[in-house]
């Protein structure tokens, strides 16, 4: 992000109650980006040595453009042999740059069956899985090697404490991942780094808030939940922008419209 010049769902609200709830996006949405920028995850299979056990492994997976998991595994890998008898499988995410309390975090399960793909489409499945991991490329073409795809039944969206909800496949399906999502890291770093005393002032003005300290936590095309440093202990709040942010440059002019409204107030 270009460096500023400056001259209800999640985690708490405004100061008072009377407001109506912050716009954010929906939980498909935030699902979608959460799988987008994840690129390992938990699979859980049914044990075949356990029967109706569950067996966890680390999976390294990649994306289709419908937000469907594909998975490059080996015969001899165990969850694999599990998949072969029972493809019924949960694939968990959890947000990779999360601080503080992991339970806060956002986290995402995937239920649905892991099939092998279909031979004629082994070629767009390499693709997309070598975009994320080029260094499979060295045994993407192993003989006991190949790739499943697991076709998504139902989603459990988690956004932080009490932040939570069931996610239909045909949401998930028919969402797309946040504009901001690969920006949103430098967005936040710039943020806290370089206009700390910006976000003070924004929180006030738009949020009701006092606060001697603020920390950007996350932000989306629809706005942004900072951390708050108040007289009576921490606080966390979300403040939505003056209009939606389809890029980085439309996030910054935002912001900077958002701070001399709040220097005028």
């Amino acid at each position: 992000m270009t460096s500023l010049s400056l001259g209800k769902h999640a985690s708490g609200g405004p100061a008072t109650t009377d407001q109506p709830p912050v716009p954010e996006p929906a939980f498909a949405e935030r699902a979608r980006t959460l799988m987008y920028l994840g690129r390992i995850g938990s699979l859980s299979t049914l044990s075949r040595k356990q029967p109706g056990f569950p067996f966890g492994s680390v999976m390294p997976y990649g994306l289709d453009d419908r937000g469907r998991p594909i998975f490059l595994i080996s015969t001899m890998a165990m969850h694999t042999q599990n998949l072969q008898a029972d493809p019924r499988a949960s694939l968990l995410v959890t947000q990779a740059d999360a601080s503080g309390d992991p339970l806060g975090a956002s986290r995402v399960t995937l239920v649905g069956s892991a099939l092998p793909i279909p031979k004629s489409e082994g070629l767009a499945a390499r693709e997309l899985y070598l975009q994320r991991y080029d260094n499979s490329k060295y045994w993407v073409d192993f003989e006991d090697f190949s790739f499943y795809r697991m076709d998504v039944v139902d989603i459990y969206y988690v956004g932080g404490f009490g932040v939570m909800g069931w996610v239909s496949a045909s949401e998930y399906d028919g969402a797309q991942p946040d504009p901001l999502a690969d920006s949103s890291a430098e967005i936040i770093q710039h943020m806290n780094a370089d206009h700390t005393d910006a976000m003070v002032l924004i929180a006030r003005a738009f949020a009701g808030i006092d606060s001697h300290e603020a920390a950007m936590t996350s932000v989306d095309r629809l706005g942004f939940h900072v951390r708050l440093k108040t007289q009576d202990g921490m606080r966390g709040t979300r403040i939505a922008f003056l209009r939606e942010a389809r890029n980085p440059k439309e996030a910054r002019d935002v912001l900077i419209e958002m701070v001399q409204q709040a220097r005028q107030k």
